[in-house]
């Protein structure tokens, strides 16, 4: 009973997780653009860093360099050759950007920058106030060293993997306290569900059997009318009835597969629902082809009960419902309502409704749709707003 409990409170739960699965995208789609700006600016802090450690080491080689175009300035022509360094490159040039002397590897430099970064060099640019041989900048460069790199993209990985963990276990408990009060409603509209169904089963037994039993013929016009408008209620709250029981007590009970003539139930449940159609002057056509299906026969019969049911209470004063029944399929067409072709994906979830004028909890299409996904049929919804609605039921191969 316990096990039955809870497969039954999971279903009804199932909202709740889409909600909670809604949440959770969009939280974690913020927290990653979260963590993604957040690893930029360390980036960028990191690589500041570096060049500010870099600005001082390449200012100390430019003051060595300026000290050795001053000696090569004064001594020049007798000394020609350019002062080297193992430690870095050096090129100068004038005060119209022009090269003099390079020994660095990219001739582009950017002179506005004291410092900079491209292709893997890191330059350094010395304004000089007098023009040793002519040169009014002096640029440094050195290679760029990548561990900082590869120790900032770690500290990034790891301290950002843990907080997007954090961060997720976080979203989980946030998500579980605000969707608590959608759970508790859930969970309260089941039991009253429940409550309902055990307190309908006898007097609605009790009213269908003393239906049957009545003796109409004796009965004048107006009284036929009024038990005929009883039958009618009777029958509706008996179809809200046993789609209930099914969801509380009857759903995870073992399948009895048989083989179901399904045209001689389709016209079984046909002649039951006709008080309910013509109530509502509505009229059935009937093409029915002779299929056996191996089916439970009361979840079949669940499935043709919602569909007709439906046709029905959403249908025109004065409508038709159009079964065809084939090897292939099976289709009900009514002359309703319809609904928005936006709408058909979620015509199917439980306690949805789209029509607040009808009665009903909103469970019937949800039993279908688990009813066919249990047997592994498929189910299409044809619909447009005002014109009708077509629900067709495919047979699996083998069928």
């Amino acid at each position: 009973m316990s096990a039955s409990r809870s497969r039954a409170t999971s279903s009804l739960l199932r909202s709740e997780k889409k909600s909670l699965h809604r949440f959770l995208t969009l939280y974690v789609a913020m927290v990653l653009a979260a963590i993604a700006l957040l690893s930029l600016y360390y980036y960028e802090s990191q690589r500041k860093l570096m060049l500010s450690d870099k600005r001082a080491t390449m200012a100390q080689y430019a003051y060595v360099q300026v000290k050795r175009l001053k000696v090569l300035h004064y001594f020049f022509p007798e000394r020609t050759t350019y002062p080297r360094d193992p430690s870095f490159t050096s090129a100068i040039y004038d005060i119209e950007y022009n090269k003099i002397f390079s020994l660095n590897k990219r001739e582009e430099h950017n002179f506005d920058n004291e410092i900079s970064i491209k292709d893997g060099y890191i330059h350094f640019v010395k304004g000089l106030d007098t023009y040793y041989l002519g040169t009014r900048y002096l640029v440094i460069e050195i290679p760029e060293d990548k561990t900082w790199a590869v120790t900032t993209w770690k500290h990034i990985v790891l301290y950002g993997g843990a907080a997007f963990v954090l961060f997720m276990l976080l979203g989980l408990y946030l998500a579980k306290r605000f969707l608590k009060p959608m759970r508790d409603s859930i969970m309260l509209l089941d039991r009253f569900i429940k409550d309902t169904t055990h307190e309908l089963n006898t007097p609605l037994a009790a009213i269908l059997a003393n239906i049957e039993t009545m003796d109409k013929s004796v009965m004048i016009d107006k009284n036929r009318k009024k038990l005929e408008r009883i039958d009618i209620a009777a029958r509706t709250v008996s179809t809200l009835y046993k789609d209930l029981t099914f969801l509380t007590l009857e759903q995870e009970k073992e399948n009895e597969d048989e083989p179901v003539d399904v045209a001689g139930l389709i016209a079984d449940r046909v002649e039951y629902f006709e008080v309910l159609a013509r109530s509502k002057q509505i009229g059935f056509k009937l093409d029915l082809d002779a299929v056996t299906v191996v089916m439970d026969r009361r979840k079949l019969t669940r499935v043709i009960d919602n569909l007709i049911s439906n046709a029905i209470k959403y249908n025109k004063r004065g409508g038709s419902i159009e079964i065809v029944l084939d090897k292939e399929k099976l289709s009900i067409r009514d002359t309703g309502i319809g609904i928005a072709e936006e709408k058909i994906p979620l015509m199917f979830d439980r306690y949805l409704r789209f029509n607040s004028s009808e009665g009903g909890f909103g469970v019937g299409l949800s039993i279908v749709k688990k009813i066919l996904d249990e047997y592994g049929l498929e189910v299409a919804v044809d619909s447009k707003e005002g014109k009708g609605m077509t629900i067709t039921i495919y047979w699996k191969d083998e069928v």
